[in-house]
């Protein structure tokens, strides 16, 4: 399995910086219409801080068991992504086209495209950290497998 790091030095630089990057991913989240970025980029930001979390805190640390936990979501991004698709052919349009998505409290045809889009690149981050937390997770028990059968007493 993953072994906590025991540097103090790496420790306290992580509790440091792993907020730091999971706050600007959701800057790019939220602002990738606007520039690069968007949901592609933040969820591997966001897996990342996770992911980094695991490696430097180890197992018994909460940051694993929130990745755990995170593995339970797996699907939700598509589910986002998909009914956001099928909410714009459900008012009358082509799938994810904006304009078409009918939300009542909003009725400018921009801000419609803009919580379009907006939505469907948290749908798009979402499913990117769960599945990066879940590619290191599965990497390290096959690690942590094959170190056990290797082993002689």
């Amino acid at each position: 399995m993953i072994d906590p790091h025991d540097s103090s030095i790496v420790r306290t630089m992580s509790r440091m910086l792993i907020p730091l990057i999971q706050l600007f991913a959701l800057y790019v989240l939220f602002f990738g219409q606007y520039g690069p970025g968007g949901g592609f980029v933040g969820g591997v930001m966001l897996g990342a801080s996770l992911i980094l979390g695991v490696l430097v805190f180890g197992p018994e640390a909460s940051s694993f068991r929130l990745a755990q936990k995170v593995l339970h979501g797996d699907g939700i991004g598509l589910l986002i992504f998909a009914g956001i698709g099928g909410a714009c052919l459900i008012g009358g349009g082509q799938f994810l086209n904006y304009s078409a998505l009918e939300i009542p409290w909003v009725q400018a045809d921009a801000d419609r495209r803009y919580l379009g889009i907006l939505l469907t690149q948290i749908g798009v981050a979402v499913d990117i950290a769960v599945t990066a937390i879940s590619i290191v997770l599965s990497l390290s028990l096959i690690a942590n497998n094959g170190e056990s059968h290797d082993r002689t007493p």
